[in-house]
């Protein structure tokens, strides 16, 4: 059975997520969860509270926690926030606040 967990409009640039996605695609889920907390980016605390929340929902549906794999993690882009900075001589320069989305997908399947 497969569940899903995502976490959208996060606040951090989806390049950033996706070096911490990359770590823990194909891995058990428990085991992926307890190796997140040691990864000192801020990125690996939103995979982290996404990965928990897929774990919560197996848990509701009745499937074997221990059990699960990490089948899919996806980091795609979301919308960015413009803002300007000011600048000499009264112009402005644009800075891009970037946001992502997190979708993990979990299944019990070994195949």
């Amino acid at each position: 059975m497969e569940v899903r967990a995502s976490s959208k409009y996060v606040r951090m640039s989806d390049k950033k997520v996706r070096d911490i996605t990359r770590v823990i695609a194909g891995k058990n889920a428990e085991e992926a969860l307890q190796f997140l907390k040691f990864i000192p980016k801020k990125s690996a605390r939103f995979v982290a509270k996404t990965l928990a929340s897929a774990i919560a929902n197996a848990f509701c549906k009745g499937v074997n926690t221990e059990v699960l794999v990490i089948k899919e993690v996806i980091a795609e882009q979301g919308i960015a926030l413009k803002r300007s900075v000011p600048a000499s001589r009264g112009s402005a320069h644009p800075i891009r606040k970037r946001t992502s989305h997190i979708k993990i997908i979990l299944t019990d399947n070994l195949k």
